[in-house]
């Protein structure tokens, strides 16, 4: 086990009582023997914590303590990790196997940035399907123009790439992170794998409005404002295409 890397899985959350024990359970059965689960709380007033100290065990460090939003918790949680490479699978997420984060990194050794296919899921665990957007088979820090084409919860991301999360966003601070890692990653690998179920329902989706926003300014910021302009006008069409065909727009 020393020989291999140690993954860090973050898990951020609050009041999710209903929820994060599939995700607890999801971690625990990961079959990739180094791994560090780190689970940030926001100061829960339910019972998410005694539900999360049911899986106590050495490689679960636990903290919990009020925070300024979604990716405040997510920076606090990645100043906590040891491990090479890092993950975030918060409250309500599963990974898609026990064998997730095996296959993944067996692929290719020693790259910076694996990522795979991520299914959507509902409140129950049932499978919905895909995300619409799916990954391309070759990832660079351009593939993001016409939208988040990877799921944050199906990406394993070496730790020494990871800056924090840029809090002037709040709901869209995923994909600027994402843009930052990808610009200095040297090695990219698609798995080809399933790595993660993703829950159906987020900030992004009940703030679409503001989240929309947030993804134009910082797309154009790394594209350039034209260019994002005719993007967007692309997105706008397939959106409402997608609304008229009912097709999920997770």
């Amino acid at each position: 086990m020393n020989n291999l890397p140690q993954v860090s899985i973050i898990t951020v959350v609050y009041n999710a009582e209903s929820l994060v024990e599939r995700t607890m359970q999801s971690v625990r059965e990961q079959s990739w023997p180094n791994l560090q689960h780190i689970v940030v709380d926001g100061h829960s007033t339910d019972s998410t914590l005694e539900v999360v100290r049911k899986f106590e065990r050495p490689a679960l460090k636990v903290f919990s303590e009020k925070d300024r939003g979604i990716y405040d918790a997510m920076n606090k949680g990645l100043h906590l990790t040891s491990g090479d490479y890092v993950l975030f699978l918060n409250a309500g997420d599963e990974f898609y196997a026990s064998t997730s984060i095996e296959d993944a990194l067996k692929v290719s050794e020693n790259a910076d940035f694996y990522y795979g296919n991520t299914a959507v899921v509902d409140v129950n665990g049932y499978v919905l399907g895909d995300r619409r957007l799916a990954p391309p088979k070759e990832l660079t820090w351009k593939s993001f123009k016409m939208g988040m084409c990877v799921s944050h919860q199906s990406m394993i991301v070496r730790r020494a790439l990871c800056e924090d999360y840029d809090l002037q966003y709040r709901i869209s601070a995923d994909i600027d992170w994402t843009i930052r890692v990808l610009k200095k990653a040297k090695k990219v690998v698609y798995t080809n794998t399933y790595v993660a179920k993703f829950l159906a329902g987020g900030v992004s989706s009940t703030r679409q409005k503001d989240g929309l926003k947030e993804r134009y300014q910082i797309l154009s910021k790394y594209y350039g404002a034209v260019p994002n302009f005719f993007s967007h006008a692309v997105i706008a069409m397939r959106f409402i295409w997608h609304k008229l065909t009912r097709k999920s727009m997770t």
